[in-house]
């Protein structure tokens, strides 16, 4: 375990979320203190679910513009993606991934099954993401989805194959790292199988 004393944090940003200047001073395995210098972005944790139905052998993902996908190629900042969102302050992961999936994309799920828990990006942030599954029909549609106007959200609902959502891993057509995760997760417990 090692040791950090005499930590202070400097407000950089506290806007959509929080981000800090953290210093400190860490002791190295050889017994060398140095103090150091870290940006810590905070902006809650979030969860993230599959929705699979194995008779048609699909999924449901969602598409929208991401800035910081656009930031980084400049041309397209789309991204195909699990549904999910953020947890409000007070509330848990498993109701926060219900709702998540009628605002987002209009199914009404009655649970989740909860698999993992992950540090998305460990080294800036403290999100941790909180991973689910859940089968869906169509006689859980209640709406067409699309987001949270007041959030800005302009969600497009996917419904894939299975195996198109693989193959899109491959193309790059799937960047996110959450969705590949869960993908990679169903294919490897056999939740839902290719169709050939």
């Amino acid at each position: 375990m090692p040791t950090v004393k005499n930590i202070s944090h400097h407000t950089l940003s506290n806007d959509w979320a929080t981000l800090h200047r953290i210093e400190y001073d860490y002791q190295f395995i050889d017994g060398r203190v140095k103090r150091i210098s870290r940006e810590c972005y905070n902006r809650g944790d979030g969860a993230a679910i599959l929705l699979y139905n194995k008779t048609k052998a699909s999924v449901i993902l969602t598409k929208q513009f991401r800035m910081p996908v656009f930031e980084h190629n400049k041309t397209n900042g789309m991204s195909v993606e699990v549904c999910a969102g953020a947890i409000d302050k007070g509330e848990l992961p498993k109701p926060t991934i219900i709702r998540e999936v009628e605002e987002e994309v209009g199914y009404k799920i009655n649970d989740a099954q909860f698999i993992f828990e992950a540090y998305m990006s460990p080294g800036a942030m403290t999100e941790k993401l909180y991973f689910f599954i859940a089968e869906y029909d169509e006689s859980m549609k209640i709406n067409e989805g699309g987001g949270v106007a007041t959030e800005d959200e302009d969600i497009e609902v996917l419904e894939v194959s299975f195996e198109k959502a693989m193959q899109m891993i491959q193309t790059k057509d799937i960047c996110d790292a959450k969705s590949i995760m869960l993908l990679q997760y169903a294919k490897l417990n056999n939740i839902v199988e290719c169709k050939n």
